[in-house]
């Protein structure tokens, strides 16, 4: 059993799409946040000029990132009318298949960085 993962989508806004994509994001998080228990902590974040978008996903494990992760191609090909996703980032270990996936993404590039120091994260207090 791997330890916990996080996980960071990093793409750029398409020009005009911002409120379209603050839309989206507000019908999508409550609909992943009942279907995929595992899934600790999703939150996306824009620049202060509206073209960055970054989104933080928190797993306890490879296998929560795996039930994330079925039937992300369909999240993200709507989500793709808003933004160009240019990198992820992988803190943690995912599964061979999962990582497999990620880096057959076209132009995407996927930094991973396998090795924790340790840690902890307070739920209860957010």
């Amino acid at each position: 059993m791997s330890g916990p993962i996080v996980f960071i989508s990093h793409s750029k806004v398409k020009e005009g799409k911002l409120e379209a994509l603050q839309e989206f994001s507000r019908e999508m998080f409550p609909v992943i946040q009942a279907e995929k228990p595992g899934t600790v902590l999703q939150h996306g974040y824009v620049n202060e000029e509206g073209t960055d978008v970054h989104f933080v996903h928190v797993f306890p494990d490879a296998d929560a990132m795996d039930a994330h992760m079925i039937g992300a191609a369909d999240r993200t090909g709507r989500a793709n009318e808003f933004l160009e996703t240019y990198e992820f980032e992988i803190y943690g270990t995912p599964s061979e298949e999962t990582l497999a996936m990620l880096r057959q993404a076209p132009g995407i590039d996927v930094a991973v960085r396998p090795v924790g120091l340790g840690g902890y994260i307070r739920l209860g207090e957010m």
